[in-house]
């Protein structure tokens, strides 16, 4: 059974001495949502949790320049997690996660996690609550000699195969344990479509809780594969030829009475006008949030047709081929299921984005096209085009252009993440499209 929830300072301390706890890790994320960490000893918590840790903001990716680089730490006592796997030895090790505060003591507008709850605050003035349920699908990989991960999958199996407990499964079974152990509340694991791929799917919360579980996820899911010597990715699409991993992203409203408020019996389809008005908002700007949901040269790998993930900007009910699904299941179940975000992005900007896209939506009364139940990616061109399906970028610097131009963009995220998220993935992009690859050379070396 996972332990009771610590939300206060005193509950902290105590939990700390009980389980003789080492070390307390002071973490927050980069621009891209990379973990980083101060890890103090525990005789140091109490003045940090009553002070923060200062931290050099120069030298976070995305954060600030030299001279303004002074930044403090403050950790959110509601998060105080236990790492279970790191209670069997020596160095018993908690997590604080942390919001980032400037030079001046004000909140830091380059925080990604600020940005995700300014969004969930201007959602809750709205009067509404917003859940998040993702599906996680990862790789597991083999290690070289050297301990270095190869492209080489851990086993040979697919889609909900049941293996003889190869170690892909116990490594799947052995994350889920130390998960519900944090509880993170996993609703089910398994075997997923390509050789050595594996998905956990974490059962929904609002939406600053279950970002907040998803820093924390990636690190168990590589910690604990690395405990069975294997090398777990999210890389969208590291394997030519298969299926890539996506993070399917559930959603949902909920209204002040704890009613879900995206179901209505009456409605069509049991969905409210919310719904489809929410849906809709995500629709029109699914283009432009690309960027951020599919974030990196090898997002867009993943995006192309032929294996399972979106490319087309349509919704249905039971069509998997199109961007956004409605899944079966109303009253408290009613929810939104959108289907291009992957793991390797920061959950608080993907988290945010969709928010923002759907609120929108909201306001604006923006109305969806019909529903398309046919597949997609057997459609023409023309028959595409007659029904006014579009597409979504086909690589990382059209999506960077679609987000450049957004004012949607530029407002959820805030000037300085929305400027240097545009330039760091930009740099990104231009380095890729100006890199000689392999397949180049193969193709045209002996030829031209």
């Amino acid at each position: 059974m996972p332990a009771k929830a610590v939300t206060s300072k005193e509950d902290i301390i105590k939990e700390v001495k009980e389980k003789d706890i080492k070390f307390i890790e002071m973490q927050f994320s980069d621009i891209l949502g990379t973990v980083k960490t101060v890890a103090i000893p525990a005789h140091n918590l109490e003045k940090a949790l009553d002070e923060g840790v200062y931290i050099d903001g120069s030298s976070i990716l995305g954060y600030a320049t030299i001279e303004e680089s002074d930044m403090r730490a403050q950790p959110i006592l509601s998060s105080f997690q236990i790492y279970p796997w790191t209670l069997d030895g020596k160095l018993r090790t908690a997590r604080l996660l942390c919001q980032i505060y400037d030079h001046s003591g004000n909140r830091f507008k380059g925080d990604p996690r600020w940005v995700l709850e300014r969004m969930v605050e201007k959602a809750k003035k709205k009067g509404f609550g917003c859940n998040m349920g993702p599906e996680f699908e990862f790789f597991l990989f083999k290690l070289d000699a050297n301990g270095d991960p190869i492209p080489a999958p851990s086993d040979s199996a697919g889609y909900f195969d049941l293996m003889a407990l190869d170690k892909g499964e116990e490594v799947r079974k052995d994350i889920t344990l130390n998960l519900d152990d944090m509880g993170f509340g996993v609703e089910a694991s398994h075997h997923e479509v390509a050789p050595g791929q594996h998905e956990v799917g974490m059962r929904y919360n609002d939406a600053l809780t279950v970002a907040d579980r998803i820093m924390t996820l990636k690190l168990t899911v590589k910690t604990i594969a690395l405990r069975h010597g294997m090398y777990a990715s999210f890389m969208p699409k590291p394997l030519f030829g298969t299926n890539g991993s996506g993070m399917h992203v559930h959603q949902s409203l909920v209204a002040a009475d704890g009613k879900n408020a995206f179901d209505e019996p009456s409605g069509r389809f049991g969905l409210s006008e919310n719904a489809f008005q929410y849906l809709g908002g995500l629709l029109a700007h699914s283009r432009e949030t690309c960027a951020i949901l599919a974030p990196h040269v090898n997002s867009y790998k993943r995006l192309v047709p032929g294996y399972e993930a979106p490319v087309y900007i349509s919704w249905a009910n039971m069509n998997r081929s199109a961007l956004i699904r409605v899944p079966a299941g109303r009253g408290g179940r009613t929810r939104i299921e959108l289907r291009n975000p992957d793991p390797s992005g920061n959950p608080y900007l993907q988290f945010a984005v969709m928010l923002a896209s759907g609120l929108d939506g909201m306001e604006k009364g923006i109305v969806p096209p019909e529903p398309v139940e046919k597949d997609i990616y057997h459609m023409c061109t023309e028959e595409r085009d007659s029904n006014g399906i579009g597409s979504l970028p086909e690589n990382l610097g059209a999506a960077l252009d679609r987000m450049s131009e957004s004012q949607l963009m530029k407002d959820t995220l805030g000037d300085h993440i929305f400027h240097h998220y545009i330039n760091i993935k930009g740099q990104e992009w231009d380095e890729f499209r100006t890199f000689v690859t392999d397949w180049e050379l193969k193709r045209y070396l002996k030829v031209l």
